[in-house]
C-alpha cells in the first residue's frame, strides 16, 4: 500500500482539511435538499411541469459523469485542481438556474450543478485516504456522512420560507456566497495534500461514463413512460448501452458479488437501493394515505438520517469489527425496519411508529456504510485512489437511480390506472426488502485488501 501520506501531515493541516471537507459535503447536502423543496414552485411559476422529471434526472446523470471525469484528474494532478473546477462549475450552475426565464434554463443550471457536486464525494474520499492515517480514516468517513444531517433538518424549512418570501431564485443565489467561502477554505487546506506518484497514463474512461449516463437515463425514462411501446424501446436501448459500459467501469465480478472489491461495491448499490426504496416513498404515504402536512411528511424520515449518523459513529469507534459482519448486520436491520415500516400503508397506523421503525433502517445504513467505505479504499493503490473512490460513489448513484426509476414507475402506474397507490408502495417496499436479503448474501464476500 505504500506510505500513508496522512502520517506526514501535522495536526493543524489535518484539522483544516477536516473542516474544509465537512463544509463541502454540507454545502452539497444543503443545496440538494433545498432545491428539491423549491422545485415544485419553480415548475409552477415557469410552467415547466413537462420538464420536472428532466430537472431531477439531469442533475443525477451529470453527477454520474463527473464522478468518472474527476477521478481521472485526481489520479493525475491531485485533488485541489478538480475541486476548484467542481466548485466553480457548481457556482455557475447556481447563477444560471437563478436567472432562468424558462424551465429549460433551470435544467441547464441543474446539469452544471450536478457536474460540480458529482466530484465532491470522490475528492473527499481521496483526501481522506492520502492525508489521514489508517486509524483516523473511519472517523473521517463518519464525519463526512454527518455533513448531511443538519441540512436534512433545516434545509426544507428554510428553503420553503425563502421560496414563499423573497422567491425561489434566492434559494440558488443565497448558496452562492457560501459556496465561494467553502471553495476558498477547502482549496486552501488541500495545498497540504501530497501529489499522487507518477503512474502510466491510462485510456480515458469518460466516453464510458457518458455512455452509462445516457443508458441509465434512457432506462429510467422508459420505466416511467406512459407509452408501453416507447417504454420498452427506451429500456432496451438503455440497458444495451449501460451494461457494457458499467462492466468496463467497475471491477469484474460485480454482478455476482465476487469476494473482495466487487462484493463491497455490490453491497453499496444494494444498500442505497434498499434505503431509497423506503425513504423516498414514506413521505408520499404520509401525504396520500394519512393526509399529513408537509412538515410531518419530512419529520417521519428525519430520524433515519440521525440514526444513520449514529450508526456510522458507532461503527467508526469499532475498527476491530469484521466488515462482512457489520455489513450483514446492517442489511438485517434494514430488513427488520422495512417489515416494521410496511404498516404505514394502513390509514389507522400511527406515523410516530413509522418514525421509530425507520430509525432502525437508518441505524442499519450507518452500520454498513462506514465498513464498505473503509474496505473499498484499501484496494486503492497509490495513484489509483480516484479510480476506487469514483467506483464507490458510482455504485451509490446506480442504486439510487435504478430504485428511483422502478419506484417512480410503480407510482406512475398507480396514477394512470386503477391500481391503488398502496399496492404500488407495497411493491416498492417488497423490492427494497428483496435488496436487503440479497445484500445479506453478498456481504459474505466483503473484506479488505489486507485479508485477501
Amino acid at each position: 500500500m505504500g506510505d500513508v501520506p496522512g502520517q506526514r501531515l501535522n495536526t493543524r493541516h489535518q484539522t483544516g482539511l477536516a473542516v474544509g471537507l465537512l463544509l463541502a459535503v454540507t454545502l452539497v447536502a444543503f443545496e440538494t435538499t433545498a432545491v428539491i423543496t423549491a422545485l415544485p414552485t419553480i415548475s409552477d411559476e415557469l410552467d415547466g411541469d413537462s420538464l420536472y422529471g428532466a430537472t431531477l434526472a439531469a442533475y443525477l446523470l451529470a453527477d454520474l459523469v463527473a464522478l468518472v471525469a474527476v477521478a481521472e484528474i485526481i489520479d493525475r494532478r491531485g485533488p485541489r485542481l478538480p475541486f476548484i473546477i467542481c466548485i466553480s462549475t457548481f457556482i455557475v450552475g447556481l447563477l444560471v438556474a437563478a436567472s432562468a426565464p424558462e424551465m429549460w434554463v433551470v435544467v441547464l443550471g441543474r446539469i452544471l450543478q450536478g457536474a460540480g457536486t458529482g466530484g465532491i464525494a470522490p475528492i473527499s474520499y481521496v483526501v481522506v485516504r492520502r492525508a489521514f492515517a489508517d486509524d483516523r480514516q473511519p472517523g473521517m468517513y463518519a464525519l463526512l456522512s454527518a455533513g448531511w444531517v443538519l441540512p436534512s433538518l433545516i434545509a426544507p424549512g428554510l428553503s420553503g420560507a425563502i421560496t414563499d418570501g423573497p422567491g425561489w431564485r434566492w434559494v440558488f443565489l443565497g448558496i452562492v456566497p457560501v459556496a465561494v467561502v467553502v471553495g476558498v477554505v477547502t482549496s486552501t487546506a488541500m495545498r497540504s495534500v501530497a501529489p499522487p506518484p507518477p503512474t502510466p497514463r491510462q485510456p480515458s474512461r469518460l466516453p464510458l461514463a457518458f455512455r452509462l449516463s445516457l443508458g441509465v437515463g434512457a432506462t429510467v425514462a422508459g420505466l416511467q413512460s406512459s407509452n408501453l411501446f416507447l417504454g420498452v424501446a427506451l429500456v432496451g436501448v438503455g440497458v444495451t448501452a449501460a451494461v457494457p459500459a458499467l462492466r468496463r467501469l467497475m471491477p469484474a465480478g460485480l454482478v455476482r458479488g465476487a469476494a473482495g472489491l466487487p462484493a463491497v461495491l455490490a453491497s453499496r448499490s444494494l444498500a442505497t437501493a434498499t434505503f431509497l426504496g423506503v425513504d423516498s416513498f414514506v413521505p408520499l404515504a404520509a401525504d396520500r394515505i394519512h393526509d399529513a402536512n408537509a412538515s410531518i411528511q419530512g419529520f417521519v424520515i428525519v430520524g433515519a438520517a440521525l440514526a444513520w449518523s449514529l450508526g456510522q459513529w458507532i461503527s467508526a469507534r469499532h475498527p476491530d469489527w469484521r466488515p462482512d459482519r457489520s455489513v450483514r448486520n446492517g442489511f438485517a436491520l434494514l430488513a427488520i425496519a422495512i417489515v416494521a415500516v410496511a404498516p404505514v400503508l394502513a390509514p389507522s397506523w400511527p406515523l410516530a411508529a413509522t418514525f421509530a421503525a425507520w430509525c432502525i433502517g437508518g441505524l442499519g445504513m450507518g452500520f454498513l456504510f462506514n465498513p464498505t467505505s473503509v474496505a473499498a479504499m484499501t484496494y486503492a493503490t497509490d495513484g489509483q485512489e480516484g479510480l476506487v473512490s469514483s467506483q464507490i460513489h458510482l455504485a451509490d448513484t446506480l442504486g439510487f437511480a435504478l430504485m428511483g426509476g422502478i419506484g417512480g414507475a410503480t407510482v406512475a402506474v398507480a396514477d394512470r390506472s386503477d391500481v391503488p397507490l398502496t399496492t404500488a408502495l407495497a411493491v416498492n417496499f417488497a423490492l427494497a426488502g428483496a435488496c436487503a436479503v440479497v445484500g445479506m448474501i453478498v456481504s459474505r464476500g466483503v473484506r479488505t485488501a489486507v485479508t485477501t
